[in-house]
């Protein structure tokens, strides 16, 4: 696998992650729903989805997250690869932040512990940062 491949995985392994997410929100809210006799037109009110118990939010919130940070990495990964800049470097940085989100994603579905979610977040914002860094100093060398 080229580097530019192992860097374009990387991407579709995140969007993987995405999908998978989504697939969890609706494992749990419709559920979740059901129980609580929410018809889907009430989820128009705003905060009705609030009243959702965490396992039924969690995942939600996740699959949400993962349309922020992210988009960054996709970016990044794409410029670097069309740039012709991919590298073992950078495609190791690309795992690495996906590994992290797939771990924070694992937090926040599940047991949700606030500062160990944070930690692995902050964690794989630093790991971006070095890939947005390199990209930048790529782009003016």
């Amino acid at each position: 696998m080229t580097a530019a491949q192992s860097l374009l995985a990387a991407v579709f392994a995140l969007a993987l992650l995405h999908l998978m997410m989504a697939g969890a929100l609706y494992a749990t809210r419709i559920p979740a729903m059901i129980r609580m006799r929410m018809s889907a037109q009430a989820t128009l009110k705003p905060g009705a989805l609030d009243s959702l118990p965490a396992w039924a939010r969690n995942a939600a919130r996740n699959y949400n997250n993962l349309a922020e940070a992210p988009t960054v990495f996709y970016a990044v990964a794409l410029a670097l690869t069309a740039m012709g800049r991919a590298d073992a470097v950078s495609g190791g940085l690309a795992w690495t932040y996906v590994g992290l989100r797939y771990v924070h994603s694992a937090i926040q579905a599940t047991f949700n512990r606030v500062i160990v979610r944070f930690a692995v977040f902050s964690l794989s914002w630093v790991v971006l940062g070095i890939m947005i860094v390199r990209g930048l100093f790529s782009v003016l060398a």
